[in-house]
């Protein structure tokens, strides 16, 4: 009979012959070792988890699935997209170093290379990543490491990565790729040149709006190591819970993904006739200023983003995106169902409005992340959101 004057202590976890089918939540802090000498070996040989905030059973399981989706090594998982970029550049990066970044990455990449790497002493330099002579010119002596996405957030520009890529080597300068909008279905970013992968993974690989995470890998182990032990000392953790989650989500990724890609082309088609339509952005349509590019780097598929401009200005945004009934308005993307944005009021308000004009951000400039209902629902909702929004400018 159990002493009851013993409830506090922990039960051991009951052993069997089988084993789970679904991976097991494991939210464990802490794991026991025997003595200080088997510790002392454990963090030596990395051959055990000790505590969480160094890894755990689920954010294990959770990077190498996305490893062998990207043909990374030693791969970790963060507890967001920014803190993997944030991961990423603690882990790499001096005072003194210089970085070239996109010059239409998402909006808090943005703030985090014109802000908060000049205040740590890190020089930055935005240069065009669909022109790699503009790329070229921004590069330094001192400088250290490339930043582009493939695909541009919220601008859907598609970057020159091939030839980024040869000049990366060619500098030897470090080569990292945002692939979130991609995702290793379209694009992998290893196998053509680059040295580091970065994903947020809360959306499109997780799909779920459920789980806040990030996701580093790399070619070369050594520099994931370096990353990951940036991610460690400044505590950029991922809970166990959301990495379940994550792990989850990610079984339906491929089925999700290619739905989704296919009611964006029908959607895109659509958006570009309708009344009051500016311009839609694509990357699967001939009239994208990338097309050709895209189709060559994307192996003829453009993926579920799109972004479009309608003409006027607040007062039809608004108007929009309280007629587009059943679509949620959220400064997010990814989820299973279709999402819309409006990056002058989410992602990019805090980028100067000269520089958000630069590149085509409007007041009537929208992102769309789309989801799997039916095609004809979707084209039906933003027709009579576009009519609403053209109502109002008239």
């Amino acid at each position: 009979m159990t002493d009851p004057r013993t409830t506090v202590r922990r039960t051991d976890w009951p052993q069997g012959g089988s084993t789970p089918l679904v991976t097991p939540l494991q939210p464990s802090v802490v794991y026991r070792s025997r003595d200080p000498d088997e510790l002392d070996a454990q963090y030596s040989e990395g051959s055990a988890f000790t505590y969480a905030r160094e890894g755990h059973p689920n954010a294990e399981v959770l990077a190498r699935k996305i490893d062998a989706l990207e043909g990374a090594r030693d791969g970790f998982v963060t507890g967001s997209g920014m803190s993997a970029v944030g991961a990423m550049f603690l882990g790499l990066l001096s005072a003194g170093d210089h970085v070239v970044g996109a010059d239409q990455l998402y909006g808090r990449s943005l703030r985090m290379m014109r802000q908060d790497l000049p205040r740590l002493g890190i020089e930055t330099t935005l240069a065009d990543a669909t022109d790699v002579e503009s790329v070229r010119r921004a590069l330094r002596p001192e400088t250290r490491l490339i930043l582009v996405e493939v695909v541009s957030n919220p601008t859907i520009r598609v970057a020159d990565m091939e030839r980024i890529a040869a000049l990366a080597k060619e500098a030897g300068v470090l080569l990292a790729v945002d692939n979130t909008f991609t995702t290793p279905r379209l694009f992998q970013p290893l196998a053509q040149g680059a040295d580091i992968v970065i994903h947020s993974v809360t959306k499109l690989l997780a799909g779920h709006s459920d789980a806040t995470l990030g996701y580093v890998g790399a070619k070369d182990p050594k520099l994931a190591a370096k990353m990951m032990e940036a991610n460690v000392t400044f505590g950029l953790t991922a809970s166990p819970f959301d990495c379940w989650l994550a792990e989850r989500g990610m079984q339906s990724f491929d089925l999700r993904l290619d739905k989704a890609e296919a009611n964006a082309r029908a959607l895109g088609d659509a958006l570009a006739e309708m009344e009051g339509m500016r311009r839609v952005l694509y990357p699967g349509r001939p009239d994208h200023p990338d097309h050709n590019r895209a189709q060559a780097l994307l192996n003829g598929r453009g993926g579920n983003m799109l972004s479009f401009e309608i003409e006027g200005g607040r007062a039809a945004a608004n108007a929009l995106a309280r007629a587009a009934e059943g679509i949620a308005f959220a400064p997010t993307l990814g989820d299973v169902g279709t999402t819309l944005s409006h990056p002058n009021s989410s992602s990019h308000r805090l980028v100067p409005e000269e520089d958000r004009k630069a590149v085509g951000i409007s007041e009537g400039f929208f992102r769309v992340s789309v989801g799997v209902e039916p095609a004809d629902l979707l084209i039906e909702e933003f027709g009579a959101a576009v009519a609403a929004a053209r109502a109002v400018r008239d």
